[in-house]
């Protein structure tokens, strides 16, 4: 087969982390993006707010782009979708509530673009140049989600995105195992599938289990319930509104996000919840405690978020109260571990009662567990296969899951970010790598971050900084004045009142001792001195004026 018939998958995104999915199919140089996400920051990303993938590649081919295809409405797969247009002004296909989410989001951000938004449904297809794509219905825990077949001269490819077997979910519309096993009956090329929960044994927990835990929260809560989810979580929403009808509650949701997106939702008829179960945050933060159910966003402790602001009790339009019942209905995202429970202690130092699904089954994964992604093996049988979505530990592990599957070592690819992948021939083979990293977002400020400038924020908190500001005689050379010295992070003031006298008369004997030929003479000796004394190394900045 020439290279004309060769495919070339290109991960840009979630590929060796969870979170910011991104990848890209090339033929024949038409190009098609499935997925546009971002990720959280770790807790050493100190200063910002979200990253997205590295799409440079894409940017630099953007009229050769022929679509983008977003398989649902969660964070993680539409959140970068607002930078991605803006680049590449390549019609979004989505399906009814992916599309109405990606809208509400693109009005918050106040984007400006020319993009063309295209509607699509399970079970259709549609052509673009060389690919013809298929969306078919998968379960997760979005409404609305579907997995890929796309097919090209070089074979058809199953994207399976993030999905699992679920055979009671809330919305009533399972995974469409009929769809594949007709792929399988074509003879699949290369099977790419969901790796977020290659490590955890056994069959993911139905939707459907959550409901008997919330009715066990709500009749034993004495105050208000809080419940903390992602905005974009309409089937959890729709489940803390079948408890509060329950239990004589009234309903409201607080910040933007999870406003807009319930909006959406109830208008599309995702949810279905009466006009006289919600009311406005104002009216219900004026009724009796035990009428009420709030729902917001911050079930990952994040700082700015309002269960973050309440733990911390800085959220301005309400505060905890003792009976409160926080309800944070998610899993901690791998690396958010610590500031979730952190947030936690903070909550309970504050009164609140907190539920999260170590207390009760308040939430389940809407990811494959082992059995689930065996069975799609079973079910697909492809020829080929590649591991997507979770860091390298989770795709080697779905690796080797594939392997006790039948599928040849050969034939499996594991790869990170950046990695070509083609599909040529009957054989799956690497390409070239390209860029991969990621792109810091803190406010206005795309990609002016860099790791560079995270190492040098994390050695900040870590040990703290020194300023010493000095004036120097520019014929004589000798001291105007004593040097100034600022710290901040370092040590105490008490502790600074014995150390920086010492600091002030090393730096006036370097001066004074003729050895000044620049401030990296007053650097290293002060930093010299300093971890002599403390066994730190904070960083250490001179300013040096000749007058």
């Amino acid at each position: 087969m020439s290279k004309k018939n060769k495919l070339r998958i290109i991960p840009l995104g979630g590929l060796g982390e969870v979170g910011k999915n991104m990848m890209a199919y090339e033929f024949g140089g038409d190009i098609i993006v499935v997925d546009a996400g971002i990720m959280f920051p770790r807790n050493d990303m100190l200063g910002v707010d979200y990253i997205i993938p590295d799409y440079e590649y894409l940017k630099k081919r953007a009229d050769r782009v022929l679509g983008i295809f977003i398989t649902h409405g969660h964070e993680d797969h539409i959140g970068a979708i607002q930078h991605v247009i803006a680049d590449i002004p390549a019609p979004i296909h989505a399906t009814p509530l992916t599309r109405g989410l990606i809208e509400g989001k693109l009005l918050r951000n106040n984007s400006k673009h020319n993009a063309q938004i295209k509607t699509i449904q399970a079970g259709e297809s549609n052509k673009l140049g060389p690919f013809t794509i298929e969306y078919f219905h998968v379960s997760h825990s979005i409404p609305d989600a579907v997995g890929l077949g796309i097919t090209t001269p070089a074979g058809l490819v199953i994207h399976m995105s993030d999905f699992k077997f679920d055979h009671t979910p809330v919305d009533s519309w399972p995974t469409d195992f009929a769809k594949l096993a007709e792929f399988s009956t074509r003879g699949v090329d290369l099977l790419l599938s969901d790796s977020t929960n290659a490590e955890r044994p056994g069959w993911t927990p139905s939707e459907s289990l959550i409901g008997p835990a919330f009715d066990k929260v709500f009749a034993e809560a004495k105050g208000r319930v809080i419940v903390a989810t992602f905005a974009s979580l309409i089937s959890r929403v729709q489940q803390v509104a079948d408890a509060a009808a329950k239990h004589g509650r009234k309903m409201t949701f607080a910040g933007p996000s999870m406003v807009d997106n319930v909006k959406i939702a109830r208008r599309m008829k995702y949810l279905d919840i009466p006009d006289e179960l919600i009311v406005p945050i104002d009216q219900a933060l004026q009724m009796q405690d035990h009428k009420v159910a709030i729902m917001c966003t911050g079930s990952q402790g994040e700082p700015s978020s309002i269960v973050g602001r309440l733990s911390a009790g800085t959220n301005r339009q309400f505060d905890l109260k003792p009976n409160d019942t926080v309800v944070l209905s998610s899993h901690p995202i791998p690396g958010n571990e610590e500031t979730v429970s952190k947030t936690i202690n903070r909550l309970l130092r504050r009164g609140a009662k907190v539920v999260d699904d170590s207390v009760a089954p308040i939430h389940v994964s809407g990811h494959a567990a082992q059995e689930e992604q065996k069975l799609l093996i079973n079910l697909v049988r492809p020829k080929h296969f590649m591991p997507i979505h979770g860091e390298l530990r989770m795709l080697k592990r779905h690796a080797e899951l594939a392997k006790q599957m039948g599928i040849d070592e050969k034939n499996i690819v594991v790869v990170e970010n950046g990695q070509i992948v083609e599909l040529v021939g009957n054989k799956v083979q690497l390409g070239e790598r390209i860029p991969g990293d990621y792109i810091f977002v803190t406010g206005e400020s795309i990609g002016d971050i860099d790791h560079d400038v995270m190492r040098e924020r994390s050695q900040l908190a870590r040990n703290g900084i020194l300023i010493i500001d000095i004036s120097v005689d520019k014929l004589t050379g000798r001291l105007l004045q004593d040097p100034e010295i600022i710290t901040r992070g370092f040590v105490s003031p008490e502790d600074a009142e014995e150390l920086l006298p010492e600091v002030q008369k090393r730096v006036m004997n370097v001066v004074h001792d003729g050895k000044l030929d620049d401030e990296k003479d007053i650097v290293n000796a002060v930093k010299s001195y300093l971890h002599q004394e403390t066994k730190r190394r904070p960083m250490v900045f001179v300013t040096l004026s000749k007058s």
